[in-house]
């Protein structure tokens, strides 16, 4: 099975009347590594900013994505 990923977008909350707001991180994808080291990324919706966070998911996010490489 190739090394999965998960993928986010990031919302930025902080402005001037609201400093110490905390950024929303929202799941939105996997993303696989192959063995060759190219990537396949899948999304569930598109980022607004159309920037992506690609990173380790958190061993219970891990758990819940299914093998067969479907997400929900």
């Amino acid at each position: 099975m190739a090394h999965m990923l998960g993928v986010y977008t990031i919302v930025e909350r902080k402005d001037e009347e609201h400093p110490d707001r905390k950024n929303i991180w929202i799941h939105i994808g996997v993303a696989f590594i192959n063995r060759d080291g190219s990537i396949n990324v899948r999304l569930n919706a598109l980022p607004v900013d159309g920037k992506l966070h690609i990173r380790e998911m958190k061993s219970e996010e891990a758990a819940t994505e299914p093998d067969d490489g479907t997400f929900t």
